[in-house]
This record gives structure tokens, sequence and C-alpha cells, in this order.
């Protein structure tokens, strides 16, 4: 039998880490270890947060994304290798009319 203090060790490790993998996914991202796919409306004020970022809508064309990813605006383009910001790489993976979608991933 577990000690007291070990117990609650345990107990608070469990709660810790089931905080962690919850709040890296939602309905808009859905994450691994290191890495999200992540869904962001094309609406004014629409943003998600993943591996402890968030990232906010600025602007969509057809082709384009401009997102601001921890207070640094960044512009994505399909097809386009990742970009660095804030320690991971961002890439864009689609354009609707009403959504984008990232691959995110940790350096």
């Amino acid at each position: 039998m577990l000690k007291p203090t070990r117990l609650a060790i345990a107990l608070a490790s469990a709660a810790l880490t089931g905080a962690l993998l919850a709040g890296c996914s939602s309905d808009n991202v859905n994450c691994g270890l290191d890495q999200c796919t992540v869904t962001i409306d094309r609406e004014t004020n629409a943003s998600a947060s993943f591996l402890g970022v968030e990232a906010k809508f600025v602007s969509a064309d057809a082709n384009t994304v401009t997102l601001d990813v921890a207070g640094e605006q960044i512009s994505l383009t399909k097809g386009q290798q990742a970009i660095e910001v804030a320690g991971l790489q961002v890439s864009l993976d689609s354009v609707t009319q009403d959504q984008i979608g990232l691959q995110v991933s940790r350096n």
C-alpha cells in the first residue's frame, strides 16, 4: 500500500498529466505529444490554443493565411514549408471558405 504522501504525489501527477493532455485537445485542436492538427474558423476573433501558444486568425485569401501566433504575425501559403514561430513549426494544411487547417509541431 502507498504511503499517503506518495499517493498524493501520484494523484497530483496523474491529474497534471490529464490536464496537460486535455488542454491540447478540443473541438478544433487535436494533439499528440509534439504535434497538433489545428482548425481555425475564418472569422474575426477566431483563435485556437495549442502546445502552450495561441494563434489568432487575421486574414485569408484562396492560398494565403495571416495569423498572429504568440504575438508574432506570420503569413502562410498552402504548399509552403513550415515557418518557425515561438519554438514551433507551423504550416498551412488547408484553406476553405469557412476554415483554415494548420499542422503544428515542436522544434
